[in-house]
């Protein structure tokens, strides 16, 4: 497989098959994601991976810490406020195209919140990743870490894997940050699913759309 067929080929996985991922596969593309380019080589980047008993002992607490109502602070706004078009127009688009995959109309709250906690449970993965950094770091090593996970993304997908990125965790830095001992400077940066893709899905099916070349692209001299 290409780089660009992986490109291609990557999405948003949002409902998992009940099949293992070996301790091998992972390891590999970890070990091989570890040449992700990082300014001044600072690699800043840590990243937790659960899977089996473990990730089973972690969305039991979530579950329990749902039931008795936690909210915990989140450490980042994920979007800016007064979000402007057109992006506010491509994140609801996005939004309501997921929704109808899985039939959920937008008058349906609780539908909708229930295809949302979904995110809290992996969307059934084998495997749970968490990505974190130190707080002293600023948005160019962020940047750093998405790479990461880009990289870590097509690799997955080179190897017949999907995955599901998830900033959503960020709304549950206290109980991640417990269970996997961060320390104080720390801060959590987000989470992915990884496993095999369950394709008869339909929530599956959903490639989201995007912005011509024109539209976010200046050339000049080509």
């Amino acid at each position: 497989m290409s780089v660009t067929e992986a490109v291609n080929c990557r999405m948003s996985v949002r409902a998992f098959l009940p099949k293992p991922v070996s301790r091998e596969t992972v390891f590999e593309i970890l070990e091989v994601a570890r040449r992700t380019p990082s300014g001044g080589n600072l690699q800043p980047w840590h990243v937790h991976v659960l899977a089996g008993a473990v990730l089973d002992e972690f969305r039991a607490l979530v579950v329990e810490q749902t039931k008795i109502g936690v909210k915990e602070t989140p450490q980042y706004e994920v979007y800016p406020k007064n979000l402007w078009e057109p992006h506010r127009s491509y994140r609801f688009k996005t939004g309501e195209d997921m929704y109808a995959c899985v039939g959920v109309a937008r008058e349906d709250k609780a539908g909708r919140l229930r295809q949302f906690a979904k995110n809290y449970a992996f969307f059934d993965a084998p495997v749970g990743l968490f990505f974190s950094l130190d707080r002293r770091f600023g948005p160019p090593q962020w940047s750093d870490m998405g790479m990461l996970m880009q990289t870590i993304m097509l690799l997955a997908v080179e190897r017949g894997l999907g995955t599901c990125s998830q900033e959503c965790w960020n709304t549950w830095p206290d109980t991640v940050g417990e269970f996997l001992g961060l320390e104080a400077h720390t801060i959590l940066l987000g989470g992915m699913a990884l496993g095999y893709t369950d394709e008869s899905a339909p929530i599956n099916k959903l490639q989201t759309a995007r912005a011509e070349l024109a539209d976010f692209c200046t050339i000049r001299g080509l």
